[in-house]
């Protein structure tokens, strides 16, 4: 089985992709002064935009017992960690030519690297959460234990796709901006600067569909509303079922167009 087998390299060439991983980082803020301090601007710069439009414009109230701003923050996180992920992991074969034109290197650990580059910064970002979190009173406990289940799903999800669109992108240059696009629609869509109860029942089950609200509301549920992702037993299964099918396609697709790669690039 072709997911097997790459499964098998990423274990075996691990020590490789972390060094790809953290020189991807390296280069990617190499002169700047600030370094990866810029790998914060942005995303803090947009959270402190929606809370001064929401709160402060629209004087938006605390959702539940917290404040909006911490609402806000447990579903934007995550959604900043795939965002990149997908958007980066979508150029990385054509970023990385000299390495697929070298005929040992296994190509499909190109969009992990990207994956596990922007997992590294994400990371930070959580303990930032976990900062502000608790400047705001709001306590440490078991529940924060759940968010490497979270967040070893969403890498997951993030390495299925990231091999179907890296694949595709080599011979459809299309394809970068459409995964653009989609990530515009997908942020709106997602329940991460409004409220899921907003819905009305009948299209819930629509908005349900997309594997990102689980993650968002997952990570609410282990900020702020201190549920178990097992209580969610129909969703856990639904995204899990998503995430093995993406990852069964995206290994297969990889794996069918990856030798054509470097007549291409």
């Amino acid at each position: 089985m072709t997911l097997r087998r790459f499964i098998s390299d990423i274990y075996k060439e691990r020590s490789i992709v972390w060094e790809l991983a953290k020189k991807d980082i390296s280069l990617r803020y190499l002169g700047s002064s600030l370094g990866i301090f810029w790998a914060f601007a942005n995303p803090i710069l947009l959270i402190l935009i929606y809370w001064f439009v929401f709160q402060v414009g629209f004087r938006s109230y605390p959702v539940g017992d917290v404040p909006f701003v911490l609402w806000l923050l447990a579903g934007i996180t995550p959604w900043f960690f795939f965002s990149e992920s997908l958007s980066s992991s979508t150029y990385s074969i054509e970023q990385n030519s000299y390495l697929v034109k070298k005929i040992v290197f296994k190509t499909q650990l190109l969009p992990i690297v990207k994956v596990i580059s922007a997992l590294q910064i994400h990371l930070l970002f959580v303990m930032l959460t976990l900062i502000v979190f608790t400047i705001y009173g709001v306590g440490v406990d078991f529940y924060l234990f759940q968010l490497l289940y979270y967040i070893t799903a969403l890498v997951l999800l993030s390495i299925g796709l990231g091999w179907i669109t890296s694949a595709l992108n080599v011979f459809l240059k299309d394809i970068g901006q459409i995964v653009s696009i989609i990530l515009q629609f997908g942020f709106w869509l997602t329940p991460i600067f409004w409220s899921f109860s907003m819905v009305p029942d009948k299209f819930e089950f629509l908005f349900k569909l997309n594997p990102l609200f689980y993650i968002v509301e997952g990570f609410r549920d282990t900020f702020i509303n201190k549920v178990w992702f097992w209580e969610h037993y129909n969703m856990t299964i639904y995204y899990w079922f998503v995430t093995i099918i993406l990852l069964l396609v995206g290994s297969a697709l990889f794996k069918k167009l990856s030798s054509h790669f470097s007549d291409v690039i």
